[in-house]
Formats: C-alpha cells, sequence, structure tokens
C-alpha cells in the first residue's frame, strides 16, 4: 500500500519514516513538508494512504483532507486532542496523539491495510454485457461509468487510470489492467499495450507506434500487432 508522510515537524518525519518501515506492505512513496508539497505528489501518482499532521503553516491538514477531491484513507498524527471530532467528520481512519507508542502506530496501520484489502476485493463488478456500463471502486464509492464513455485505459502496477470522453481529470481506481480488461466486451475494448486499453469507437488513425485517438495520443506494442489486426481487421 502507498503512503505518504504530511508534516512541517522534521523530527516528526524522520520517527515516522522508520515506523512505516516496520510494516512490509507500506510502501513510503514520499515525506513532505507541507500540504502543498503532497498535493504536488499525489497528482503524479496514486497515493493509498496519507499519515498527516493538523496544525501546519499555510494550508492546516484539515483544509488540506477536505480539498481533496479523490480522498486516499487519512490517518491524522497530531499533538492536540481538540480536532478528533474534526478528523472523524472528514471519516478518517485513525486519530493518533504524539507521541504515538508504535503499538498504538501498528494497529492503525492495520485498520487500514484491512479496508485496503476490502477495497481491492470491491474493486471491481462483474459485467452483465446486456448493460451498456460497469461500476468501478473509485474514492470510497462504487461509480457508475458508461462503455461509450470511456475512451482509453490507463494501468498504473495495480492501479487503472480511466480517461472519459469530454473530461480533463480520469477516474482513478484500484484494480489491475488485466483484472479489467477480462470484463470489458471484447468487441470493443482492445489492450494495444502493455499498459494501455483503447475503445476503438474513439480510434482515429494508427502509424509509427502510436494510436491517436478523439483528445488523446497513445502508443501500442510490439507484441500487440496481433490485436491491432484483430481490432482493425488489417494486419500491420
Amino acid at each position: 500500500m502507498r503512503c505518504i508522510i504530511v508534516d512541517d515537524e522534521p523530527l516528526a518525519l524522520e520517527l515516522l519514516e522508520d515506523n512505516i518501515k516496520l510494516v512490509d506492505r507500506l510502501q513510503l512513496v514520499a515525506s513532505c513538508r507541507s500540504a502543498a508539497q503532497a498535493i504536488q505528489i499525489m497528482q503524479d501518482q496514486p497515493v493509498d494512504l496519507v499519515f498527516c499532521d493538523i496544525k501546519m503553516p499555510a494550508i492546516n491538514g484539515l483544509q488540506f483532507v477536505k480539498g481533496l477531491q479523490q480522498r486516499p484513507m487519512i490517518i491524522f498524527i497530531t499533538a492536540y486532542e481538540e480536532f478528533a471530532l474534526d478528523g472523524f467528520e472528514l471519516d478518517v481512519i485513525d486519530y493518533l496523539l504524539k507521541p504515538v507508542p508504535l503499538e498504538r502506530f501498528l494497529k492503525a496501520c492495520n485498520k487500514a491495510l484491512n479496508l485496503f484489502d476490502l477495497q481491492k476485493q470491491r474493486s471491481f463488478e462483474p459485467i452483465n454485457h446486456h448493460k451498456n456500463h460497469f461500476f468501478v471502486y473509485a474514492d470510497y464509492n462504487l461509480i457508475k461509468l458508461s462503455y461509450n464513455d470511456i475512451t482509453y485505459i490507463e494501468g498504473l502496477k495495480d492501479y487503472v487510470k480511466l480517461h472519459r470522453n469530454g473530461q480533463s481529470k480520469p477516474i482513478l481506481s484500484r484494480v489491475t489492467i488485466k483484472a479489467l480488461v477480462d470484463q470489458l466486451p471484447a468487441d470493443q475494448f482492445f489492450r494495444t499495450h502493455k499498459s494501455y486499453i483503447v475503445n476503438l469507437a474513439y480510434v482515429q488513425s494508427i502509424r509509427n507506434g502510436r494510436i491517436k485517438l478523439e483528445g488523446a495520443e497513445v502508443p501500442y506494442g510490439e507484441n500487440y500487432k496481433e490485436v491491432i489486426g484483430r481490432m482493425t481487421g488489417r494486419a500491420l
């Protein structure tokens, strides 16, 4: 599970980094000294869990979490008790008071990991091919998507980005690209690269290892030329 730390105190960052190393299933992506830095990290790559201080300069922890459009799991770690109610109203995983005993820290991590596993199990609903839509689990919700709205899908290890027609921001869901392609209609969606699935309805042209779609361009892999042939009816 990918996590980041957000705390303006260097010693607090170091302690959390050491504690996270003790949890085998946690991968520390970044240690951030400000909410602004954390926001930049989260725009560039998926994050499952945030360990966050509350009292920080500029943007405090509560403001930071409230402003997230796609919210990962949050564990607040702070020296102040008075924000506990505010924290739990944001549906955080846990609220830890500094100094945090290791046993208490590990308990909070286990809560997050258990929820993470549950989300993974629910991440994709089996598809009835008589329907024209499907559901993915994202941002703590099952989101209904029309097949025809998806232009292409981008794989990021255990995540996918679902790019939609007319929408600048993709939907990020924890599901592998392999699991997803096995569920989508085979006559409409084609895996043309180890990291990409394209919707044939949006394909405009194919040239020099690139597939031009409406509003985007993606690569196709050398090992997927047979798929391109099935998709177009012509061999490359």
